[in-house]
């Protein structure tokens, strides 16, 4: 493993909560739907970090918990039946509903895996319903997709066909040309995990392996792994050398000859270089510092650091399973400081005193450090964009490079004007 310096910090917290992986959730399973048990608090935040226009329709909604309910004068339990029941006769064409509990539904005690199964007696295998949390008391806002994925894993059937399931949300297009390469590869059972629709699960036993495409997804890591399937070991597919590696891995289990992993590969990192390069001529020697939110802030630095020449301050990542990321450890140097946890005073005090050229951040905090004339980038950005992959790579720095080309426009016309 790396020589990278671990540390762990403990104290006040900046983070989304997990309810905002139902934005991208919804997306790629559209015969889902998510009724989110929670206040009105819970209902504004997915309602605009979906941006959601008031006449559309989305697949997904909140059942409000009124002072009644939380006072303990209402049947909660009771109440979130009719509201289920009511949702389904207005939309027939869910498939899967995901019951998804929040901060306050916690706090009451509300048992939605009670409610989760007494509507599934009830309703015969016309509609699945699953329960998962999507709690910001303990977790950041990736792990809501975590969860959602780990209470799908009891579901899927049993197999013994050898397969490669690639497990984590990717946008459709960037799915369809990673599974094209695969195929290319000699790699021709390939499935996908969220599948596109959520009633489709694929098969697993002790002939799959796994291929993680994102770095937050321990628990059901380890749920398929308790299901009897293989979890390869590799970096994620972030930039080119961490999508070659990640290719590679799997080649390796499928045991494909080196030499068609090459003839396929070297075209492509040629191809992503050369359109790195621009980018790169920005970053590089600029110091970046990363507040932790998304867990994808290692394979990030990797990325940032060996391919495009940035300085890494700090590595801050909420939690580090050091199991799934030894892959990542190790294509790092010892002069990296990762810091698992978040204080998020002392944090912004180290930030302010290192004086770094980007900050990676949530929103909550961009605002007021782009006030102090540091440039963000934020967090959540990262998990909305398509940036997995050997194609992606230059659009993955490109999203770094572009604040620092606004930075450096916005003081341009400050120096015009005096």
């Amino acid at each position: 493993m790396s020589g990278a310096t671990l540390l762990k910090e403990t104290g006040p917290r900046e983070v989304f909560c997990g309810l905002t992986s139902i934005v991208w959730l919804h997306r790629r399973m559209p015969d889902a739907f998510f009724l989110v048990v929670g206040s009105r608090t819970c209902a504004h935040l997915i309602q605009s970090a979906a941006g959601v226009m008031i006449f559309a329709e989305p697949r997904f909604g909140t059942a409000i918990l009124e002072e009644r309910d939380l006072a303990g004068l209402a049947d909660a339990h009771d109440e979130l039946e009719r509201v289920v029941q009511n949702l389904l006769k207005r939309r027939p064409e869910i498939r899967t509903l995901f019951l998804v509990g929040s901060c306050p539904s916690e706090v009451i005690k509300l048992d939605l895996s009670r409610v989760a199964e007494k509507l599934n007696i009830a309703l015969q295998g016309s509609v699945r319903v699953v329960n998962y949390s999507g709690s910001g008391i303990e977790t950041t806002f990736t792990q809501g997709e975590d969860g959602a994925l780990k209470a799908l894993v009891p579901l899927m059937p049993e197999s013994q066909e050898e397969q490669l399931l690639l497990v984590g949300t990717l946008a459709n297009a960037v799915e369809d040309r990673l599974i094209t390469l695969f195929n290319r590869l000699g790699i021709n059972n390939v499935k996908s995990f969220p599948p596109r629709n959520s009633i489709d699960l694929p098969a697993i036993g002790s002939k799959t392996k796994v291929l993680l495409t994102q770095p937050y997804l321990t628990d059901t890591a380890r749920e398929l792994n308790a299901r009897g399937a293989e979890i390869i070991e590799a970096p994620f597919p972030l930039g080119v050398e961490g999508s070659s590696l990640w290719m590679e891995a799997a080649a390796n289990a499928f045991n494909v000859k080196d030499i068609l992993l090459d003839e396929i590969l070297e075209p492509l990192i040629l191809r992503a270089k050369a359109a790195i390069k621009p980018y790169r001529e920005k970053l590089s020697g600029k110091k970046i510092f990363l507040l932790p939110e998304s867990q994808l802030e290692i394979p990030l630095t990797r990325f940032l650091r060996n391919e495009c020449g940035m300085i890494p301050i700090e590595v801050g990542t909420p939690y580090l399973n050091k199991e799934i990321m030894k892959a990542e450890l190790d294509l790092l140097p010892s002069d990296i400081r990762i810091v698992e946890g978040q204080h998020v005073e002392n944090q912004l005090d180290r930030v302010r005193e290192q004086k770094p050229d980007l900050v990676v951040c949530g929103m909550g905090l961009a605002n007021p450090l782009e006030a102090e004339g540091i440039s963000t980038k934020w967090s959540i950005e990262l998990v909305f964009s398509p940036i997995h992959g050997i194609d992606q790579a230059a659009d993955l720095a490109e999203l770094f490079a572009r604040p620092l080309y606004r930075h450096d426009l916005l003081n341009n016309k400050q120096l015009s004007y005096a």
